[in-house]
């Protein structure tokens, strides 16, 4: 008994090793994924600005969505796994994630492309998601706070501020393009809500056939939206550009990179996955300069630097406290071991890393709860065992409930 060990080491780093899940590299990593899913949606804000300014905003986010929605069924047909069958429950969840996330975001989306440039959009949305995503998280307590967070978190809000008055010093009394970031602003609340919302909708069901549900659901109600507006137009005059940008629109930045994106989603969560929407304002900003000739004023220029500096600082800061708080976490047995033949139920940690879905590397600095050295008195390690817990037996893992 006096050689008896705080830990059985070996049983626990098996079962630490059983709940590190293993990170895909190559072509099949999920950052690969993710990066292209970045570059797909970067070209699409001014692929779709393109094709606003030959149809009404309601029927382009109907083409992107409605082709989106049959490629997808396609795909589902061709490679999905008929044998799989979703809940109704996961269904559901699905279509409401569509809601928020095809349309809602594309009716708000496209139509403030039709009253702003594409560079406005490809600021706001992608910066702000990720800003609204981890104070979401924050507010709600499933991330902790920090001083570093805070301020990008106020830094992102100014720069925003900064940005919305250079949009309207730059119309000279036309308050469209104002109203234009408006919308895209509502457009980034809808889509941190669907990333807030995709690991729900993934746990029951595989990623082709979640964003194959929540696409279908989104592009009916669009149709819905477009069908008074469809009459109006004349299909025999649209230049092929117009029908060029839809396919690209429709198949790589919807059903592709939708589908990417979810896969992304599963793999890292919604805090890491929306790290990576920092790349698409630069693949944006190219092409918008390069293709639409657009360009940005002064102010607005400022308040973008700002609230890119802001984003990444919140979702950085994040993204480390995250991983420290998972490294602590794991670092604990399920169950307790000996203490000099006392059984020691030990507490693993809770922390934002079963939200983010991040596993970290080793910080020597973080605090082990529930490790009683060797040599401590039974009487004192019996006050190490959490109230209402019984010793020796299994704590709950807190990433699971």
């Amino acid at each position: 008994m006096g050689t008896a060990r705080a830990f059985k080491t070996s049983d626990h780093h098996a079962r630490h090793s059983q709940r590190m899940p293993q990170t895909k590299r190559g072509l099949n990593s999920p950052y690969v994924l993710l990066s292209i899913t970045m570059v797909l949606w970067g070209g699409a804000f001014s692929s779709s600005k393109s094709v606003v300014e030959h149809l009404p905003h309601s029927v382009a986010a109907l083409l992107r969505f409605g082709g989106a929605a049959l490629a997808l069924l396609m795909a589902v047909a061709l490679l999905g796994n008929r044998q799989a069958k979703a809940a109704p429950r996961t269904r559901r969840r699905a279509a409401l994630a569509g809601v928020l996330g095809v349309f809602a975001y594309n009716g708000f989306f496209f139509w403030g492309l039709s009253l702003a440039p594409s560079l406005d959009a490809g600021i706001l949305i992608p910066v702000m998601s990720p800003v609204l995503t981890s104070l979401f998280l924050l507010v709600t307590g499933r991330e902790r706070s920090s001083r570093a967070r805070l301020t990008g978190l106020a830094l992102g809000l100014a720069g925003a501020v900064i940005f919305f008055l250079g949009a309207g010093g730059s119309t000279h009394g036309n308050t469209s393009r104002l109203a234009g970031d408006a919308l895209f602003l509502l457009s980034a609340v809808c889509w941190a809500a669907y990333t807030l919302a995709g690991p729900r909708v993934l746990s029951g069901t595989d990623p082709l056939r979640a964003t194959t549900y929540a696409t279908c659901a989104g592009a009916l109600l669009l149709g819905l939206t477009a069908a008074p507006d469809i009459p109006d137009v004349t299909w025999g005059e649209l230049p092929p550009s117009v029908w060029l940008n839809a396919a690209y629109l429709a198949l790589g930045a919807a059903a592709v990179a939708n589908l990417l994106y979810y896969r992304g989603v599963g793999a890292v969560g919604p805090a890491s996955a929306s790290l990576m929407m920092f790349t698409v304002p630069v693949v944006n900003t190219i092409c918008g300069t390069l293709f639409l000739g657009e360009t940005f004023g002064a102010v607005q220029a400022a308040g973008a630097l700002i609230l890119l500096a802001g984003a990444a600082l919140a979702a950085l800061d994040g993204r480390l406290t995250a991983r420290r708080a998972s490294y602590a976490a794991d670092q604990l047995p399920r169950i307790g071991g000996e203490v000099e033949g006392h059984a020691v139920p030990l507490v693993q940690g809770e922390g934002p890393a079963a939200v983010a879905g991040v596993h970290a590397e080793p910080d020597p600095l973080t605090p082990q709860r529930g490790v009683v050295p060797e040599g401590v008195p039974q009487q004192e390690a019996a006050k190490t065992t959490p109230p209402g817990l019984a010793q020796n037996s299994e704590v709950p893992d807190p990433g699971h409930r």
